[in-house]
């Protein structure tokens, strides 16, 4: 098993649940070069990470993300051409990408301010825990650029619907905590103290569920986004018919009739053992 010793943020594992966390909180967890190109290489091995069932990517201090560090990234890209523009900016497509190709449940544990790419990682996330304190901003057009980044137009109308996602994108503004959850941004919002406790327990329930159920789901929400009504159903079908196959689905109906909980990491365990 390849051992994991990230150089731009910690990471652990702990029962089934990685933990990601970006630790540069004297920069408000801002990003580097680098750390784009970790983080997107990360999340496209975790696929393949056995020992992993669902993920959870946070901060340390006040902030989760404040975007792209402005004199490690922003003032540099002043200086590149073209073809070193368009290369760092699917650079940083290639992390929300990983995330969102992931076929593991990914938490966003939202500790503070959440702006710019963090705004857009956090919303790659298949979950977003925060805390009253993570006001959030899609800031790119303060700073001069398209709100389009990253992939954020296309996937925050989907969560949030066209109106919310033209507002943000466009005014580029901050909302708190408490609005975020109001439009479906967040998933839910605690208080500060409780949201390592309430993203981590999220992020376990998720490990302890079926892993090829829940990756099937998370695939399917991404593909059905471009299919027509016939052609869904025809997938769904088809994706159901493959899930009653798998041993969860048979953990699930032995479970009831011996009126326990299902096991769903045993029989995972006992089939690669």
């Amino acid at each position: 098993m390849k051992d994991w010793s990230p150089k731009n943020f910690r990471y652990h594992e702990e029962d089934g649940v990685a933990v990601l966390r970006l630790d540069r909180p004297e920069r408000l967890n801002s990003l580097t070069f680098e750390c784009y190109r970790e983080l997107a290489s990360t999340f496209a091995d975790l696929q393949e990470r056995r020992s992993v069932r669902s993920v959870l990517l946070t901060g340390t201090g006040r902030a989760f993300c404040s975007g792209g560090d402005v004199g490690e990234i922003i003032g540099p890209l002043l200086k590149m051409d073209g073809e070193e523009l368009l290369a760092f900016t699917r650079l940083a497509s290639s992390l929300v990408r990983n995330i969102c190709m992931l076929r593991k449940p990914v938490i966003a544990g939202l500790n503070g301010t959440t702006c710019g790419a963090g705004a857009v990682i956090a919303l790659a996330a298949d979950f977003r825990v925060a805390s009253r304190s993570a006001r959030i901003a899609f800031l790119f057009t303060k700073v001069g650029l398209c709100g389009a980044d990253m992939g954020a137009a296309y996937l925050l109308p989907r969560v949030v619907g066209h109106g919310h996602a033209t507002d943000l994108l466009m005014r580029g503004h901050f909302i708190t905590a408490d609005e975020a959850h109001r439009i479906g941004l967040y998933t839910q919002v605690v208080d500060d103290a409780e949201l390592m406790d309430s993203a981590t327990a999220l992020a376990r329930e998720l490990a302890d569920g079926p892993r090829f159920g829940l990756s099937m789901t998370k695939e399917m929400l991404y593909r059905e986004m471009s299919m027509s009504l016939e052609q869904a159903l025809e997938a769904e079908a088809q994706a159901q018919a493959i899930c009653m196959r798998d041993q969860d689905y048979r953990e699930a109906h032995q479970a009831f009739l011996e009126k326990r909980k299902p096991d769903f990491r045993r029989i995972r365990e006992n089939a690669s053992g």
